[in-house]
């Protein structure tokens, strides 16, 4: 990843949650926004274009793991970092099927931003 701070887009629908992470993220990397629905997350990756999307799963109007699938398939080089409160086990094949790269519990939300640094190391 050639940018000096990779650009991230938070998609969940708890406002606080939200703002937690955005707060958390800012500090080394470039927050471009915030969409609280599948939908809205949808219409915002080709405006926003981020390096990184953190994904809750379950959100309105379309559910996160099939934005995920649909943006991956669009842009396959796109980090999907999924952050959720259910388990890894519960999530593993679909996360997999559609094309997450990690996954990120909302329990231990401190490794988000070294998840996100691996994944755009990673990348480069």
């Amino acid at each position: 990843m050639s940018r000096a701070r990779p650009r991230v887009l938070v998609a969940d629908d708890h406002p606080e949650v939200t703002k937690a992470v955005c707060r958390l993220l800012a500090l080394d990397f470039e927050v471009v926004g915030t969409v609280a629905d599948g939908s809205a997350l949808l219409e915002a990756v080709p405006r926003l274009e981020p390096d990184v999307i953190v994904l809750d799963v379950n959100l309105p109007k379309v559910h996160g793991l099939e934005a995920c699938r649909q943006l991956t398939q669009l842009n396959p080089a796109l980090i999907v970092v999924v952050f959720s409160a259910m388990s890894e086990s519960e999530l593993s094949d679909p996360l997999t099927a559609a094309g997450a790269s990690a996954f990120v519990s909302k329990l231990s939300s401190e490794d988000l931003p070294a998840t996100i640094r691996r994944l755009c190391a990673g990348s480069s």
